[in-house]
Formats: structure tokens, sequence, C-alpha cells
């Protein structure tokens, strides 16, 4: 599995994300899904709290999005890109000890558009069950 979900500046070149961009200081990576169809695990260290110590809830969703995204991409038959439309995030408890593990289920993937189910754990916590969110997207098939 690749330790960083996003392809480095010279990989893609009409799609570049450049070396420094945000999201490679995360502490992030692809992980076995299970029964899940994507799964990746972030580290929660002191760059991406709040002041009260937990995961800061931008950074979360940012993560929720990312999952949700390559779980689409990573699809056989499935979208070439992808924009998010729609993002319903309900946070249930603060991820404070990490790593904090999302799964996303795709819960409809047509022709331009699907529904993907993320649930995000704070395995160092027991697997607590920390948020849930939809994430509606529009794609595009090459």
């Amino acid at each position: 599995m690749t330790s960083t979900p996003f392809p480095g500046p010279d990989d893609v070149p009409d799609r570049r994300i450049v070396a420094e961009h945000a999201f490679f200081a995360f502490d992030w990576r692809e992980v076995e899904p299970g029964d899940a169809d994507f799964a990746m695990e972030m580290e929660v260290t002191p760059r991406v709290v709040n002041s009260s110590g937990a995961l800061q809830g931008g950074l979360l969703a940012t993560l929720v999005d990312v999952v949700a995204g390559r779980a689409l991409l990573e699809t056989p038959g499935g979208y070439t890109r992808a924009a998010t439309s729609e993002l319903h995030l309900n946070f249930m408890e603060a991820a404070r000890t990490g790593p904090v593990r999302a799964e996303a289920r795709i819960l409809r993937h047509g022709y331009r558009t699907a529904v993907v189910r993320v649930d995000v754990y704070d395995t160092g916590a027991g697997d607590r069950h920390v948020a849930t969110a939809t994430v509606s997207f529009t794609g595009r098939r090459e």
C-alpha cells in the first residue's frame, strides 16, 4: 500500500499536486479496508489537534472527503474524476488518541452521481466511533 494518497508532482502531468501541498503534511496511509470499499488511517499528532487536544474537525472532514473520493476512484469501472457536491458530517465524540480510521462504503454509484458513507473510528481508544458522514459526488468516466 502507498504511504500517501496522492500522486507526486511528476506522476500525473495533467493533474499535478505540488510537493508542498497541504495533503502531504498529514501522517495518513491506506489500510486494508476489511468489509469497506476503501479505508485510510490518520495519526492524531500535535500538528492536527485543536486547543482541547482533539483532532480538529475541519481536518477530520478533509480525511472523510478524501476517503470517500478515493473509494469512488479506486472502484473498477468507476469514475476517473469526481467532485464533492455535498458533505454531511456528524461529530459524535472527540478523537484524541489515534490513529483514526476512516472507512468508506459506496451506497450509490450511478453514471454521473454517487453517494458514499464514511465512518470514522479512534482505533487507539478501543475503536470508538467518533464521526459518520455521507458524501455526494458528481463524477465523470472517461
